[in-house]
């Protein structure tokens, strides 16, 4: 974790302890969290924010660096950046590695080789998910907010809300269909089975609220109706 990220954090964990943001509204609260209210971002733009080292394609990557379907996102271990391709948008975090397929801006599919991504997604149709991979485990994911942090032999994944069918890379069988409304149902992807199944029940770990509807404004949307009114652990 970065600097910036302990810090705000840090007085997050202040507010919050003192009341301050549960009485804000969300724009308030966004706007503490993110240095302003989101907005869509421009036609031309693909980055909305980014710390640290970031690159594209091996490339030192700044505000004004387009991402596209094709493209590899790469960040350091004091890097961050959040973006969007089309309709989709994404928060790649520190030591972060992702290979994003598609055409131009229409993603198809995404491989997660390190770190943690939190994503939302356009509605797609039930036939034609986008496809994520990452160490052990692979989804398919329809209009849908998803985090997931990717170890060598261990995939963390929660579906925040939306539709998503996941299984073990080892075993495609190895597999369940997830529908939540917030954050109801995360799972680990074990390399070796447990009890029948590398999949098993998982707490809600390191991603907000804020950051999911951050996800929904850079790319002209809210997160959907009574999202985020349920508290949870974390």
């Amino acid at each position: 974790m970065n600097d910036y990220e302990r810090q705000r954090r840090g007085a997050l964990a202040t507010m919050l302890a003192g009341g301050a943001l549960a009485l804000a509204p969300v724009e308030a609260a966004q706007a503490f969290l993110f240095g302003g209210k989101p907005k869509k971002l421009a036609d031309d733009r693909s980055i909305h924010s980014l710390d640290g080292e970031v690159f594209v394609n091996g490339r030192p990557a700044t505000i004004e660096t387009r991402i596209r379907a094709g493209d590899r996102v790469v960040t350091g271990g004091d890097g961050k950046v959040v973006f969007a391709v089309g309709g989709d948008s994404f928060l790649l975090r520190r030591n972060g590695d992702l290979e994003i397929d598609g055409s131009d801006f229409f993603v198809r599919s995404l491989r997660v080789l390190s770190g943690a991504l939190l994503s939302v997604f356009a509605k797609r149709d039930r036939l034609q998910p986008v496809g994520m991979r990452a160490s052990t485990a692979t989804l398919g994911i329809r209009g849908t907010g998803v985090y997931v942090e990717v170890e060598p032999r261990l995939t963390y994944v929660c579906t925040c809300y939306g539709l998503v069918s996941l299984a073990a890379a080892a075993d495609p069988t190895d597999a369940e269909t997830i529908e939540t409304k917030n954050h109801d149902m995360p799972r680990y992807i074990d390399a070796t089975p447990s009890n029948g199944s590398r999949i098993r029940p998982a707490p809600v770990i390191n991603h907000d609220n804020e950051e999911l509807e951050l996800l929904e404004a850079i790319v002209g949307r809210k997160v959907p109706p009574g999202f985020g009114k349920k508290s949870y652990e974390r």
